[in-house]
């Protein structure tokens, strides 16, 4: 497996003592698959993606990438991890305002030494980019911008890549088409995909889906 999660548990400080988010979440997946997350608002699915992506740790549980246990990283190796085998695309597309379409895409490459002119050019087709490399971020629409923060991402060719609603910005049909394109080069780069979303119907395009309900996987 690629990814395993077993047993996270994790609290946050109350006024009246710890509140309890994450109870006992456990699930795994192989390179190349996809999963959702599920759950309504508070449910514990982005303290879950951030876990993985050793933003914070757990209180108790393992997390392994490719066999290799991530929760006791220091700082500096989950930095360095991110750098490389992580991807992360978010809601808010975080493009860089003075660098072109071309030049974003490449960028976490370019800062990992990992640039391949290659495969951005194929990324860059696939995402329907090529017409639009030299265009600056204000002068595209939200769904090109998103479909340059995932390009940006799968340019790097993570393990993983963790998305949180990453079509949250766009039109339903412009969602699909940028969860569909992601899904896609996904599969074919071997990368593993976790996304929460909200949508049922999005969730559904998944191989997996996990639903959280009070921090427990139901």
């Amino acid at each position: 497996m690629l990814l395993e999660v077993e047993r996270l548990e994790k609290s946050w400080p109350g006024a009246r003592g710890p509140i309890a988010v994450l109870r006992d979440v456990s699930f795994a997946l192989d390179a190349g698959q996809s999963a959702a997350l599920t759950g309504e608002s508070g449910s514990g699915k982005s303290t879950v993606l951030s876990l993985i992506a050793t933003l914070d740790r757990p209180d108790s549980g393992q997390i392994r990438l490719d066999g290799r246990e991530i929760t006791g990283l220091s700082d500096g190796q989950a930095a360095s991890l991110r750098r490389s085998e992580i991807g992360l695309v978010f809601q808010q597309f975080n493009l860089i305002p003075s660098l072109t379409a071309g030049q974003n895409l490449s960028f976490h490459a370019r800062l990992a030494k990992r640039h391949d002119p290659a495969w951005s050019a194929q990324l860059a087709a696939r995402l329907g980019l090529e017409a639009h490399l030299d265009k600056y971020p204000e002068a595209l629409s939200g769904g090109q911008q998103q479909r340059v923060a995932v390009g940006r991402v799968l340019a790097l060719r993570p393990r993983l890549v963790l998305a949180d609603e990453p079509t949250g910005n766009l039109d339903e049909a412009s969602g699909d088409a940028v969860l569909d394109l992601m899904l896609s080069l996904c599969a074919q780069s071997g990368a593993a995909l976790v996304m929460v979303t909200h949508s049922e119907r999005l969730a559904s395009k998944l191989q997996q889906r996990h639903h959280l309900s009070g921090g427990v996987l139901v």
